[in-house]
C-alpha cells in the first residue's frame, strides 16, 4: 500500500511498551498516533496514556480502519506472529515488538506474509536505531580497540516474586528471560561480530545455552556462549529474576569498550546521550558521546516510516533487517533448546489452530487432486515430505499451509528423524481432525533391517506414532535381493488383510525386474499385486546413487516400463536436489553430491533447455523441472520437501505450467 507522511499509526495492545512507543511518536518526524486497539475499551486511563488517539475495540477493527497506515504490535509474545500476519492480510504495515515471533519458523512465516502482501514489517529492537548504535559499529569497524576477541553482554532484572500466571513466567505466554530480554544481548553480539568484519551482523557458528528453569518450565535466568567464524566468543546472559549489570563490554587486542545501560542510551529513554567508554591497554581513556537525543522510541518509528515511504519492506541496518531477525531467532531457538525449554503454548494440545489463530480450512485448489490406481480417495498431485522438522510448531506451519492449498498427501517413514516426523504427523492430524481426508504414505524395512518379519513390527511402531490404525500407501524403503521377493509380498499382503494398509503397496528403490517378479508371484498365489513405486524420477538422470541402495527411474527404459504398466511412481528428489538452481555450474566447483550424482553433458543439455523454456514462461528452471515430472504418461507423483512457506509457494508455481508432450520430448532431448 502507498503512504504519505505522516504515517498514521495504530497500536495493538495498550501495555507499558505501547506507552513508550506513544511517547516516541511525539518526537517522531514522520509519524503520528491515530488509534489504539484494545479488547477492553472501558479500561481506566486509556485517554490519558494515549492522548489524542481514537480507542478502537478489538484488534481486527484496527486492521480494518482506513485511517491507519501501520500498526505497532505490543501484545505478549504469543500474539506477535498471529497479528503481524493478519496485518499483512489486511494490507497494513507492521512494526512488531521484539521478539517478532516465538521461533525462527514463525518469524519466517511473518516475513513471508508481508513479502507476498507488499507491506513493510520490522522487528522493534529500539536500541538498534539510536545513533549510539551506529557510532559503536563505526568505532569497532575502524579498529578503535584493535581486533575484537570477546563480547560480554547482559540484560536482566528481578521481579519481586514468582507469579506463575504472569507473562514473564507463564509457559502459556512464552515467559522467561530468553525471549523477553535475551534477544538484546544476542542481537548486540551478532551486531558487534558483524562490525568487526565490516558487515551489518554475523550469525554464530556455534551456540551453547543453559538456564535455570522455574515451576512453569520457563527461565528465571539464563546464559549462552556464541562462537563466530572470525574467532569472537560472546558471553550473553539474561534474567527476569536476577538483577544484572546490563553493561556491554567489547574486548579487543588494544583495549576495550564499555557501555553501561546500553539498551536505554545510558538510562534516559526520553533523550539519552549515548556515551561510549573506550579504555585502551596503555591506560588512556576516552568517552565518545552522540549528544542529547530525542526519545529512544522515536528512532524506530521514523526508521519504519522511512522504509514505508520509500517502498521498502524491511528496516535498513543498523535496524533489524529480515535476515537479521531470522538469524537472531535461530540463535534464541538453539539457546532455549539447549536449556530444555518448550512452551506449553507450542504443544499440539494447545496449538489446535493455524498460526493466525483460525481453524484449519479444507478445499484449497492451488494443488489439484488426482486419482491414483488402487487408492480409494483422491490424492493431491504432489506429496509433502517433512523430515527436516524437529518441533511440532515448526512442522505445523508448513503442514497447515500445504493442506489449505489443497495438499492432502503426506510422505512419512519409520526412519525419518528417528521416528519423530511420524510422531509430529500424528499430533498434527489428531489436533486438526484431518486423518480421513489425508492420504498417508508409510515406509519401513530400510537397510540393514530389510526383512519380511520387520514390516509388521515397524508398522506397529509407526501406527502408534502416527496415531492411526492404517496407512493409505505403503512402501518397503529398500530391497534385499537375498530374500525371495514372494516373502515380502506375503508380508505386505498380510497387512492389507489386517486393514493396516488400505491402498497400494510396493517398493521404494526397487528394480523393474524385482517389481515384475513380485507381480508375477502375487498373481500366482492370489495375493494383492504390488501397485506403486517410489524411485527417484526427475528431468535430470541420477548418474550415481545419492545414497546406497537407491534406484532411479529416469532412464529411457524405465520411462517406457512405467508407461506400459501404468505403475504410479512417487518420485523423490524430483527436482534433482538443486541441479536446476544457480548452485549448479559446469566448472564442477559445486558441492560433491551435485557433481557426483548429476553432472554429465546430457543432464546439462536438459538443464539448458529448462532454463530456455523457463525464460519464455516467466518461471524458474526448477518450476519447469517439477512440471516435467507432473507431465508424464503414467501416474507420476513428486515428493517435495520445502522447509519454508516461500519454498512451498515457489514449488507450487509448477502447477501454472502445463507442458505438452512435444515440450516434454524437447526437454528430454
Amino acid at each position: 500500500m502507498t503512504a504519505t507522511a505522516p504515517i498514521r499509526w495504530g497500536i495493538i495492545g495498550p501495555g507499558a511498551i505501547a506507552k513508550d512507543f506513544t511517547r516516541g511518536l511525539k518526537d517522531s518526524r514522520l509519524g503520528r498516533l491515530e488509534a489504539i486497539a484494545t479488547r477492553n475499551p472501558g479500561k481506566a486511563g486509556l485517554k490519558d496514556d494515549f492522548p489524542g488517539a481514537r480507542v478502537v475495540e478489538g484488534y481486527d477493527a484496527l486492521l480494518r480502519d482506513p485511517d491507519v497506515d501501520a500498526v505497532y504490535i505490543a501484545i505478549p509474545h504469543t500474539g506477535h506472529a498471529e497479528w503481524a500476519i493478519k496485518a499483512a492480510e489486511a494490507g497494513k504495515h507492521a512494526l512488531v515488538e521484539k521478539p517478532m515471533a516465538l521461533s525462527a519458523f514463525e518469524v519466517d512465516a511473518v516475513i513471508h506474509a508481508h513479502k507476498k502482501a507488499g507491506t513493510f514489517v520490522g522487528e522493534a529492537f529500539m536500541y538498534r536505531l539510536h545513533p549510539q548504535t551506529q557510532k559503536l559499529w563505526d568505532l569497532v569497524a575502524s579498529g578503535a580497540i584493535g581486533e575484537v576477541r570477546a563480547i560480554k553482554s547482559s540484560f536482566g532484572f528481578q521481579m519481586g516474586k514468582f507469579i506463575p500466571e504472569h507473562r514473564l513466567f507463564a509457559s502459556e505466554l512464552a515467559g522467561g528471560g530468553i525471549l523477553d530480554v535475551g534477544g538484546y544481548p544476542v542481537s548486540m553480539s551478532r551486531f558487534i561480530a558483524g562490525a568487526s568484519a565490516g558487515k551489518p551482523f554475523l550469525d554464530p557458528v556455534k551456540v551453547s545455552g543453559m538456564a535455570r528453569l522455574n515451576a512453569e518450565g520457563t527461565d528465571d535466568w539464563a546464559a549462552a556462549l556464541l562462537q563466530f567464524e572470525n574467532g569472537i566468543i560472546a558471553e550473553v546472559s539474561c534474567s527476569v529474576f536476577v538483577n544484572q549489570e546490563n553493561v556491554l563490554r567489547i574486548l579487543g587486542s588494544t583495549g576495550r569498550i564499555e557501555v553501561p545501560n546500553f539498551w536505554f542510551a545510558n538510562g534516559d529513554r526520553a533523550g539519552g546521550e549515548g556515551k561510549i567508554d573506550i579504555i585502551r591497554n596503555d591506560g588512556t581513556h576516552e568517552t565518545v558521546s552522540v549528544g542529547k537525543q530525542k526519545h529512544l522510541f522515536s528512532f524506530e518509528a521514523d526508521a519504519a516510516a522511512e522504509a514505508i515511504l520509500a517502498g521498502r519492506q524491511e528496516l535498513a541496518a543498523p535496524g533489524m533487517t529480515w535476515a537479521d531477525s531470522l538469524g537472531n531467532a535461530r540463535t534464541l531457538d538453539k539457546w532455549r533448546a539447549d536449556a530444555g525449554i518448550e512452551y506449553s503454548v507450542e504443544k499440539s494440545a494447545k496449538r489446535v489452530n493455524t498460526l493466525v489463530g483460525r481453524p484449519l480450512q479444507s478445499g484449497g485448489t492451488v494443488i489439484p487432486k488426482r486419482a491414483i490406481p488402487g487408492l480409494g480417495k483422491q490424492a493431491s498431485a504432489v506429496a509433502l515430505g517433512f523430515e527436516d522438522f524437529r518441533t511440532f510448531p515448526s512442522g505445523a506451519i508448513l503442514l497447515d499451509a500445504f493442506w489449505e492449498k489443497g495438499g492432502n498427501l503426506f510422505d512419512t517413514a519409520f526412519v525419518y528423524g528417528a521416528g519423530y516426523t511420524e510422531k509430529l504427523f500424528g499430533e498434527w492430524h489428531t489436533s486438526r481432525g484431518t486423518r480421513e481426508e489425508a492420504v498417508l504414505i508409510g515406509k519401513g524395512a530400510h537397510s540393514p533391517l530389510c526383512y519380511p518379519d520387520v514390516i509388521a513390527k515397524q508398522l506397529d511402531q509407526s501406527l502408534n506414532r502416527l496415531q492411526t490404525d492404517y496407512v493409505d500407501v505403503y512402501f518397503m524403503h529398500r530391497d534385499n535381493l537375498e530374500v525371495p521377493v514372494g516373502e515380502f509380498v506375503d508380508a505386505m499382503d498380510a497387512e492389507v488383510k489386517r486393514g493396516r494398509i488400505r491402498g497400494p503397496f510396493g517398493g521404494s528403490n526397487w528394480t523393474k525386474e524385482r517389481f515384475d517378479e513380485a507381480i508375477a508371484y502375487a498373481d500366482r498365489t492370489g495375493k494383492q499385486r504390488p501397485g506403486a513405486l517410489s524411485n527417484n524420477f526427475a528431468l535430470a538422470e541420477m548418474l550415481d546413487p545419492i545414497w546406497a541402495g537407491c534406484v532411479t527411474a529416469s532412464t529411457d527404459d524405465w520411462k517406457a516400463w512405467l508407461k506400459a504398466r501404468q505403475i504410479p511412481n512417487f518420485s523423490w528428489s524430483s527436482q534433482a536436489r538443486g541441479f536446476f538452481t544457480d548452485r549448479a555450474g559446469r566448472d564442477k566447483t559445486s558441492n560433491e553430491e551435485l557433481v557426483r550424482v548429476w553432472y554429465n553433458d546430457r543432464n546439462f543439455g536438459r538443464r539448458d533447455r529448462a532454463v530456455e523454456l523457463a525464460a519464455k514462461l516467466g518461471k524458474s528452471p526448477i518450476h519447469v523441472a517439477l512440471a516435467y515430472v507432473l507431465a508424464q504418461g503414467f501416474p507420476s507423483i513428486p515428493l517435495i520437501g520445502p522447509r519454508t512457506l516461500h519454498e512451498l509457494d515457489d514449488s507450487l508455481e509448477a502447477f501454472e505450467i502445463q507442458l505438452t508432450p512435444e515440450q516434454v520430448a524437447w526437454l528430454e532431448g
